[in-house]
């Protein structure tokens, strides 16, 4: 049986707990602006150089360390970073 003590004290801690998943995910949304940032950079380079839009060796390199990571939804986050990078295609 819960006293309302340890309903308090657990009330608190997952307050708590939120702050730092909203820290957390303040942190992720702030790098995935830079890797944004980054990859619209690369590709403005590649383009402004000839070559191709996209490189599919680098993306298969950067799928397989985020579903090795991750596992499949790792792949799926990491798909979507990639489209996010550089449009659908």
């Amino acid at each position: 049986m819960t006293t309302a003590i340890e309903a308090t004290h657990a009330a608190a801690r997952i307050t708590e707990l939120r702050g730092d998943i909203d820290a957390c995910d303040a942190e992720i949304i702030r790098l995935v602006q830079q890797r944004l940032a980054i990859s619209q950079e690369i590709g403005a380079l590649r383009r402004s150089t000839g070559g191709t839009r996209l490189s599919l060796a680098r993306e298969q390199q950067v799928l397989a360390r985020f579903q090795e990571a991750l596992g499949t939804d790792g792949a799926a986050l990491g798909m979507m970073l990639l489209r996010q990078g550089r449009g659908r295609l």
